[in-house]
């Protein structure tokens, strides 16, 4: 990739699904390269605790929250405007980065304002196309012009469609010119022969008040199958561990992956970040649960549930899990 550089990685602040799946490129990156990462509050504890030792420098968050009634693509529609305002300020706060920090190289991960024409610049992304159900040539539209003035596009998935886990959100007749597949990423370790210790593990994620929502809808069915063992993974909401249920609280990537390993069933959101660590960590035996109104989710737990036989639940079935 790179040798010898000051890089400059900023990941999206939506979810801690962007920010994740950077930890491997970090690490990749590091060995041979001065790293400087650009982070916000949502995420700065996770870099803390896997580069301590790696400087930051704040951008703005862009504060995209999930309605409790209004699909995504209403709510981003609605909240766009400020959204322009995020992208055109950390546009800005990056020119003055380069100069300042004399940066060689930018990798944004879904941040669109994070590139310069000064040195090259890499935009991650595996929604090259988009998936919406109203004005999609228009939100289509709006996502070339961004990515075109990148650089470089990384994808982080098999360049061969028939191993692809991102479906046609990534594979299709590509607008930019560089487009490199990277393979899929997550700073999770496989485990391999741990002995069995949960029944299900709920593994929530994304932003709220839809996180919450979907952790009260798994905690009501516990009732139903009391003589299995649950565990849950949150980073927000608030559950309280009983006989039946362990609840961890933003576990590190090294528990985080014995749950895994330790889990008999994983129910989780269809994230793409989640999926490759899925996969990655040779998991089959998962219930997808898209969140409502997110056609990205929507779809990919529709791909996954033809293409590699995964089970898939609308939110409001959710009690159909156990």
């Amino acid at each position: 990739m790179f040798t010898g550089k000051t890089i400059f990685i900023a990941p999206l602040d939506w979810g801690l699904g962007h920010a994740t799946r950077c930890v491997p490129i970090i690490r990749e990156l590091e060995k041979k390269n001065k790293i400087i990462i650009g982070t916000t509050p949502a995420v700065k504890s996770l870099f803390d605790e896997e580069f301590p030792q790696l400087q930051q420098v704040e951008l703005p968050s862009y504060n995209i929250r999930y309605s409790q009634w209004l699909p995504l693509w209403i709510k981003l529609l609605i909240s766009w405007p400020g959204i322009k305002k995020v992208i055109a300020s950390e546009h800005q706060i990056l020119k003055k980065l380069v100069s300042d920090l004399n940066i060689d190289v930018v990798i944004s991960d879904n941040r669109f304002g994070a590139y310069t024409n000064k040195v090259p610049s890499v935009f991650i992304t595996h929604q090259l196309f988009l998936k919406t159900p109203f004005a999609g040539g228009l939100a289509q539209n709006i996502n070339k012009k961004y990515i075109l003035k990148f650089s470089e596009v990384w994808v982080p998935d098999y360049e061969n469609e028939n191993d692809c886990l991102s479906g046609k959100l990534s594979h299709g007749s590509h607008f930019h010119a560089n487009v490199k597949y990277i393979g899929p990423q997550s700073r999770l370790t496989f485990k391999d022969n741990l002995p069995s210790k949960y029944d299900v593990l709920f593994l929530l994620s994304g932003p709220e008040p839809q996180q919450s929502i979907l952790g009260q809808y798994l905690i009501s069915t516990i009732a139903k199958k009391p003589d299995l063992k649950y565990a849950l993974v949150s980073n927000s909401f608030v559950a309280n561990s009983t006989p039946q249920l362990d609840v961890f609280k933003s576990p590190k990537a090294e528990k985080l992956s014995e749950l895994i390993a330790q889990s008999q069933k994983i129910v989780c959101r269809s994230g793409y970040s989640t999926l490759m660590d899925l996969h990655l960590l040779k998991k089959k035996n998962i219930v997808l649960i898209p969140t409502p109104g997110q056609t990205e989710q929507e779809y990919l737990a529709e791909l996954w549930q033809n293409k590699f036989k995964i089970s898939a639940l609308k939110q409001s079935k959710a009690e159909q899990i156990i």
